[in-house]
């Protein structure tokens, strides 16, 4: 009898409990909703519909989806540009991101400090790619054409952002260089927290090599900071389109450097075509959340043995 009531009491506490962590919650969850979740839901549903913003929405089942794929080929180069970029400059800025930590945190703590903050300052400036439009700027002024003329590389100046052969790549290394920032500094972060012991307890148990100290040792102890940096830099190139739209202009040239967001934008505020907008923005949705768990699939394998 005395056991059945201390179970009661212990739930009823337990109950208590729960509902005080519920009320704490309650108004962010209510915000996560309302700014989040809804208008993903939101757009799911318009997708599916004909909608100017002035007149009722008109249900045309997947035409949207239809349209895309099969009648829009200024679409189909977005999206090939959106996913050339991504592929290319988000795996390589996480890779540069903790690559360029790794081999800082090797050094002494003053010398780290100066270094650190020097691979950050591109994130601490607002719109510091401008320096980028200067350096590259198509007439004779611009620094790359001056120089290249001054050696006699070439004879007349280059628009860099204007040519097809080049904008994109342009546009690359830029991003490659505006990349460090949060991902940079939670990889700095991840590494001064990995415990010297693991990497003492990894010597005795037979770890010689600098690789199997990092795949063993340093990935796995930091996969949560990986994880944080891939969905960051995942967010950072699907959403580019400023970098684009202000160096280049929107469109550009055969739509060579536009990106799925500034169509996107063009669509929705420019045309006022919701409806096909918002099928625009669940295509990218997916994209993102394909690359979100292939990346989650990848990191599932960081320490796994490679015999």
């Amino acid at each position: 009898m005395n056991e059945s009531k201390l179970v009661k009491k212990r739930r009823k506490e337990f109950t208590s409990e729960n509902i005080s962590f519920y009320l704490i919650m309650l108004p962010f969850v209510g915000l996560f909703f309302v700014f989040n979740i809804l208008p993903v839901l939101a757009s799911m549903v318009l997708s599916f519909f004909d909608y100017d913003m002035v007149s009722n929405p008109i249900f045309i089942g997947v035409e949207n989806y239809a349209r895309m794929f099969a009648g829009d080929d200024t679409f189909l180069k977005v999206l090939g540009n959106t996913l050339r970029f991504s592929i290319v400059a988000g795996p390589g800025g996480f890779i540069l991101a903790f690559v360029l930590a790794w081999m800082i945190n090797e050094f002494p703590r003053t010398v780290r400090v100066i270094l650190t903050f020097i691979f950050y300052a591109p994130a601490l400036v607002g719109n510091a790619y401008f320096i980028w439009q200067i350096f590259f700027s198509g007439d004779s002024l611009g620094y790359l054409n001056n120089l290249l003329i001054s050696f006699g590389f070439i004879s007349e100046p280059i628009n860099w952002f204007q040519n097809t052969d080049y904008n994109m790549t342009i546009l690359i290394i830029i991003q490659l260089w505006m990349s460090m920032g949060v991902t940079f500094l939670s990889n700095i972060a991840g590494l001064q927290n990995v415990s010297e012991e693991m990497y003492e307890a990894g010597a005795i148990d037979g770890i010689r090599t600098r690789w199997h100290e990092l795949w063993y040792i340093t990935l796995p102890s930091m996969k949560s900071i990986l994880l944080f940096g891939a969905v960051m830099q995942i967010q950072s190139v699907f959403s580019v389109s400023s970098l684009m739209q202000t160096l280049v202009g929107y469109p550009s040239v055969n739509n060579s450097v536009d990106t799925l967001v500034s169509y996107i934008s063009d669509v929705g505020t420019a045309r006022y075509e919701m409806g096909y907008a918002s099928a625009l923005s669940v295509v990218l949705f997916l994209l993102v959340l394909a690359f979100r768990y292939g990346i989650g699939a990848f990191l599932n394998l960081v320490g796994k043995s490679d015999s």
